[in-house]
């Protein structure tokens, strides 16, 4: 066991999310182009203050809960760049700028950070009152892991997305996007654009993932100083790391194997937590393993290039 967390915790925190938005903002605030080294500065330098604040609870908190953090931290991570890929697609098809796909990622983010504590306050109350729902989270991830791993590669149609076909039903849009405005007035009735449409489907397919990426969190610690951060740290990267990702696409695809395997790992070590303990450190080993290993492999062995259509 480790101590509990302070205000004095609770306000470091958010003294170092503050700061690093704050920074963010003063550097990169009126970029317009996100160009693929921009991107790749913003990113690390987000990854580099969210691992470094596992040497804040270090000190405060001991060596365990720095290792719990940082594991829950890399799977948050890691489970957030197979959502993004679905950012990737959804923003192509609605064919969205760059200034815009900035300003839907903003809003975004900050709604999946209010929303993250919401289910983390959830599965939290959940198996504090029913501790049998720890392995129904576990059985669920490695149902998860193993549809994630044997799923048949094919192209993703946004049309299918569950997400827009609901905010499709129930909000009244404009056929064509108003600057990076997400409502206009029309005839004295108020329609969103396409543009807050994007939006909407962004937080529901956020929703959706956060079923899988919160159990698997719940399944490292169930201190909610631990979970939280290491969550809010891993999603505040996220826009910078999407533009990262767009300009690498294709290169890690290996990685979605690598995901399968850890909620796999994670799912049955949380069904099996009454008969066999994994020490964080070993948890912490293999996941970083999984990654680098899926990473490697993707980079070692290239995916073969699409021939054009007609040649033989």
């Amino acid at each position: 066991m480790h101590p509990a967390a302070t205000l004095l915790d609770w306000g470091a925190f958010a003294g170092a999310v503050l700061g690093l938005m704050a920074v963010d903002f003063a550097i990169f605030g009126r970029i317009q182009h996100m160009s693929f080294r921009v991107a790749l500065v913003r990113s690390v330098m987000c990854l580099g203050v969210g691992l470094g604040f596992a040497g804040f609870v270090y000190t405060r908190m001991g060596t365990n809960a720095s290792l719990l953090y940082l594991t829950a931290y890399l799977v948050e991570e890691s489970l957030s760049v197979d959502n993004l890929f679905v950012f990737l697609v959804l923003f192509n098809y609605f064919g969205l700028t760059e200034s815009k796909q900035q300003r839907v990622l903003f809003w975004g983010i900050t709604g999946a950070i209010i929303m993250r504590g919401v289910f983390i306050g959830a599965g939290e109350a959940l198996l504090h009152r029913f501790h049998w729902m720890m392995y129904v989270f576990g059985a669920f991830l490695i149902y998860t892991g193993a549809k994630l791993l044997f799923r048949k590669e094919e192209a993703n149609d946004p049309e299918d997305n569950p997400a827009l076909k609901l905010a499709r039903r129930y909000i009244r849009t404009t056929p064509d996007y108003h600057g990076d405005h997400f409502w206009v007035i029309k005839d004295g009735k108020r329609y969103a654009t396409p543009l807050f449409l994007v939006l909407i489907v962004i937080e529901l397919t956020d929703v959706i993932f956060a079923v899988d990426s919160v159990p698997a969190v719940l399944a490292i610690s169930h201190d909610t100083f631990i979970i939280y951060t290491s969550n809010i740290m891993a999603i505040l990267g996220l826009r910078a790391l999407y533009f990262v990702l767009a300009g690498m696409m294709g290169r890690f695809h290996h990685l979605g194997t690598g995901l399968a395997l850890i909620l796999l790992f994670i799912g049955a070590k949380m069904v099996g937590a009454h008969w066999v303990h994994v020490p964080t450190w070993v948890s912490l080993g293999v996941i970083v393993l999984v990654l680098a290993g899926s990473i490697g492999i993707s980079l070692l062995r290239p995916q073969p290039a699409e021939e054009p259509p007609g040649t033989s």
